[in-house]
């Protein structure tokens, strides 16, 4: 029989309303907090944010329309990994694919969707612009994943300046290199596996006990931060320091935040890239998960005073090294050959 492993270490809940305020006692404090957890658990569930941050289910039932399109009107939508007679190649849908570990479907939405065409490049698929449906199909969609976008922009941003207070550092040292940065807006479904479909994945890792499976597999985010916002369904996991899982558990009007081994790096590994999952609960879940992404030619490398020393290495490179082995985007490798010749390393933090 298969049991459950499950930590008791619980994902610490910070209101970081202080953050949004002029330096006081307050916000020392939070940065402190802030740090702490990311370097703990590499995770926060972080609450009182402002109340122009559009947060809550009406928000999210509004960007996750998308779901609602015909199939035909999706497909238009596809990656060309899945659709060879569309254009984008890193932007728009990527659909089930079965008997994979992984099963989830999506859109992943870039920068100009907030920002318009000035943040694009045809001559690079990290900077394509976004396929869209029409308006006339999804009335006021584009207009809500645009405020959507610019806010978890706003809220990653003030988070970043939090983290490099909290390592001592002016909280300005991150804010050039997200300048007209590869953001990532994802909209996701994990529907309910059928008994065909999970015979049909051979990975030994599928079942976690007798009642539960994988839906999304166990990894690390590969860049800074990730914001995510649950729509109330349990599922999600993160691996915990003594090796087993503790539930990050939905809360309405908060988002999920962890960090990526970029900022692990570059933080000297005082911040951890946390594993995580997702487990099917009975019941199909969707998410919404923002990815705080650095500019394409950003370069990266040690900050003045740290340890773990590595070569520097443009942001574009090494994203597209990372994302290019993950299922949605396997086979696309080549699609975009890097800007240096060498291959990103980072260390071990």
């Amino acid at each position: 029989m298969r049991r459950r492993s499950v930590s008791i270490v619980e994902i610490p809940v910070l209101d970081i309303r202080a953050l949004f305020g002029p330096s006081s006692a307050a916000r020392i404090d939070v940065d402190a907090q802030v740090l702490h957890g990311a370097g703990e658990n590499g995770f926060l569930i972080v609450t009182g944010l402002p109340a122009d941050i559009p947060l809550g289910a009406g928000v999210r039932r509004e960007m996750l329309r998308v779901f609602e399109l015909p199939d035909r009107e999706m497909r238009r939508l596809w990656r060309r990994k899945f659709a060879p007679h569309n254009r984008n190649v890193y932007r728009g849908w990527f659909p089930l694919q079965p008997g994979n570990l992984t099963s989830k479907e999506g859109i992943d939405l870039g920068a100009d969707v907030a920002h318009g065409p000035d943040v694009t490049d045809s001559s690079d698929p990290l900077r394509e612009p976004t396929p869209l449906p029409a308006e006339a199909l999804l009335p006021g969609w584009r207009q809500a994943v645009s405020a959507y976008y610019l806010a978890m922009e706003r809220v990653a941003g003030v988070l970043m300046r939090s983290i490099a207070r909290g390592l001592g550092r002016g909280e300005d040292t991150f804010d050039a290199a997200f300048h007209r940065g590869l953001s990532t807006l994802r909209l996701l479904r994990y529907p309910l596996r059928s008994a065909a479909e999970l015979a049909s994945c051979k990975d030994p890792q599928l079942w976690v006990d007798d009642d539960r499976h994988v839906v999304g597999a166990a990894h690390t985010d590969s860049g800074f931060m990730t914001l995510l916002a649950q729509d109330g369904v349990p599922g999600l996991q993160a691996r915990a320091a003594d090796g087993s899982w503790t539930e990050v558990p939905p809360i309405e009007d908060s988002l999920v935040v962890n960090f990526g081994h970029v900022l692990e790096a570059w933080s000297d590994g005082r911040i951890r890239a946390t594993e995580h999952r997702v487990l099917g609960s009975g019941q199909v879940r969707h998410s919404v998960p923002f990815f705080y992404e650095a500019r394409a030619e950003a370069e990266i490398g040690p900050l003045p005073g740290t340890r773990h020393l590595f070569e520097p290495f443009l942001y574009g490179d090494y994203l597209w090294a990372r994302i290019t082995e993950f299922v949605e985007f396997r086979g696309m490798a080549g699609e975009r050959p890097p800007r240096r010749p060498r291959q990103p390393v980072l260390p071990d933090s």
